[in-house]
């Protein structure tokens, strides 16, 4: 494959050994690596983006290995990714990759995660994007899944990348040798239990940190095929997981499901074009 132009971003920051790992085996299998991400970590900000204070933007090539253009940005990572595809870059880019996230994106969590909106803001681009994570947030040995994400963006972008695909990629924090076979993964439901701690400041006044443990839901999935695992048993039993995602968040439900709000809102008539099946 001749070489790539890529933007790498995170919600990790700019700091984080995780994309640093990325950016560097990127460059050393001959892509031009371009990283925007924020100069602090980001994480759990969804797709948020700064619009009542100015952005910032400053060089940190020195964080990375020779050959890769490093900026340190003080928004969010959808900030990152739009900056960069507005501003900082000269063309469009090839590949849009976001991580490796010191933890895992599993399921619902896809919602919330800076790594995976940052991935996403590609995707609306119109470009092609992945969101790589390490399942676990201890684990510090970033090079696995550096190489797996490389090699599952190297293959697809080979194959034909599909338009408006998003892909999300969960990596088990093993070693390279003990990982198990990249499936294709259905996203699960994951829930979390007692999530803020009640606590009392110096002052007396009560406060609350955001905390839980979260329930690994390995109830069947709503969406996809019925025979691919979901992206937690997936990474439980030692293997990657890679979830196809994508902006749209249109109801794939029954419509007749509905029809509660009849007659205040009128629903196509049986047999119209716009009726017809999801």
């Amino acid at each position: 494959m001749p070489p790539l132009s890529i933007l790498i971003s995170n919600d990790d920051g700019v700091f984080a050994e995780g994309i640093r790992t990325l950016a560097n085996a990127a460059a050393a299998r001959g892509h031009r690596v371009t990283v925007v991400c924020p100069d602090q970590e980001r994480s759990a900000t969804g797709h948020g983006l700064t619009l009542q204070t100015p952005l910032r933007a400053e060089r940190a090539d020195a964080l990375f290995d020779e050959g890769v253009i490093a900026w340190a940005c003080s928004g969010t990572p959808s900030d990152c990714v739009k900056l960069a595809l507005g501003r900082l870059l000269t063309e469009p880019p090839d590949l849009v990759l976001s991580g490796i996230n010191h933890g895992p994106n599993l399921g619902s969590d896809v919602f919330y995660s800076g790594t995976v909106s940052a991935a996403m803001e590609g995707t609306l681009e119109g470009l092609k994007a992945l969101a790589v994570s390490s399942a676990c947030f201890n684990w510090r040995e970033f090079a696995p899944a550096a190489r797996l994400a490389l090699e599952v963006a190297e293959q697809m972008l080979a194959g034909g990348w599909p338009e408006g695909l998003l892909l999300n990629l969960n990596v088990p924090a093993q070693p390279a040798a003990t990982i198990g076979p990249v499936r294709w993964c259905r996203p699960a439901v994951r829930r979390y239990v007692d999530q803020f701690d009640c606590r009392t400041d110096p002052r007396g006044r009560t406060y609350y940190w955001l905390a839980g443990e979260v329930v690994n839901d390995l109830e069947a999935a709503t969406a996809g095929p019925r025979d691919w695992p979901t992206d937690v048993e997936q990474v439980h039993s030692g293997g990657a997981a890679l979830t196809p995602l994508q902006p749209e968040l249109f109801w794939r439900g029954a419509l007749t499901q509905l029809a509660g709000l009849d007659p205040l809102l009128a629903l196509p008539a049986p047999g119209s074009r716009s009726a017809g099946p999801l």
